[in-house]
């Protein structure tokens, strides 16, 4: 068992994700040099959205990601994988550690959906944000890590890699905030009170800092601990993985949602608030975004402090409209992992959260 394997973990392809393999195994031999069959397949228990599945030959492992199917007729504008195959060729010869990208096969035919092919990479995936198991100078490594990562994504140009046209400019969070309003409406389940007053809320109260139309870069969307894999043995990020979300936009969106792990508590979703971080090796909020800002040249003003309630709010009310989507996929029978339920569970608890932030900001 690699370390990939035992931090996520693979599982028979299960009834309800089934596709003709063979129509695939020959796909995969037209259009992957030096593919050679008999393939197996096997999916990864991790992930929520898009499903993920480990292509296995006697010599060579692939990663394939492919659109949930009927689920993306229920929000269309999400599971974009074309998207994700697009940024990760466009980022291959950056600082930002990517997979090598195969093929793109859009041609529903050959599985049922559009799917994308990708290298098998190597190491681990770390879930726990307070890292157990590590020394402290072990754990400050790895967020060390992660920042240098994100910090080296948001210096991407992104228009000399071919993703000029990645994103409309201007007016982000406006965009987002309507974005996931819809999305959230759209998978609603049950009542939660606290995101129909965050839908009123946000698109009146984003600060000037959140405005500011030069601040444009790749934004990941999704940039946390288990989005990442690990070199085996070293603190070293060697695949950013997960890009569904990603766009250009505003840079500070992408690194306070990244932020967020220090002030969701453990229980609502590995997330390091409350906990001795000095003590654990882990730098505090603060410290980790002057390290950022020394590594992007993004100037941090005193008046973005005040602002701060804004984007934990705003962050947190994606999240929330992300879970409750998981929560729909669960109701619909077609979510794509076994911990969809217990994910969708916690839509409530973090819009709570998004709107003590947003009170916090009122007051």
């Amino acid at each position: 068992m690699n370390d990939f394997d035992q931090f996520v973990g693979t599982r028979p392809l299960p009834q309800q994700h089934a596709f003709d393999t063979t129509a695939l195994s020959d796909w995969l031999a037209r259009n992957i040099q030096d593919f050679e069959g008999p393939l197996n397949v096997e999916m990864f228990k991790g992930g929520q959205s898009n499903p993920t599945y480990r292509l296995v030959t006697p010599t060579q492992s692939y990663v394939l990601r492919a659109k949930p199917g009927p689920v993306a007729k229920l929000l269309p504008s999400a599971h974009a994988i074309e998207r994700e195959f697009a940024v990760m060729c466009g980022l291959q010869d950056t600082d930002v550690p990517v997979p090598r990208m195969y093929a793109l096969c859009e041609d529903e035919s050959v599985m049922g959906r559009a799917f994308y092919v990708m290298e098998y990479m190597e190491g681990r995936v770390l879930w726990d944000q307070a890292l157990p198991g590590m020394t402290p100078a072990e754990r400050g490594a790895v967020y060390d890590e992660m920042n240098r990562v994100i910090s080296a994504l948001h210096a991407v140009k992104f228009a000399e890699h071919g993703l000029a046209d990645y994103g409309k400019p201007g007016n982000y969070f406006e965009r987002q905030i309507a974005r996931w309003s819809k999305q959230y409406l759209a998978s609603v389940t049950q009542p939660i009170p606290e995101m129909d007053h965050l839908m009123a809320w946000l698109p009146q109260h984003m600060p000037a800092s959140a405005c500011d139309a030069a601040q444009v870069s790749i934004v990941h969307g999704d940039f946390r601990l288990d989005n990442l894999v690990f070199h085996p043995s070293e603190p070293r990020v060697i695949a950013v993985l997960d890009w569904e979300l990603s766009t250009l936009g505003h840079p500070l969106a992408d690194f306070s949602y990244h932020c967020m792990g220090w002030h969701i508590p453990a229980a609502m979703g590995r997330g390091i608030g409350g906990i001795d971080l000095a003590a654990l090796g882990i730098p505090d909020e603060q410290s980790y975004i002057r390290r950022y800002c020394e590594r992007t040249g993004i100037a941090m003003p005193e008046a973005l402090q005040a602002d701060w309630n804004f984007y934990l709010a705003y962050n947190l009310f994606r999240i929330a409209a992300i879970l409750q989507g998981i929560a729909k996929r669960v109701e619909a029978g077609t979510a794509s992992s076994d911990q969809a339920k217990a994910a969708g569970d916690t839509a409530r608890p973090m819009a709570e959260l998004a709107w003590s932030f947003a009170r916090k900001s009122r007051a």
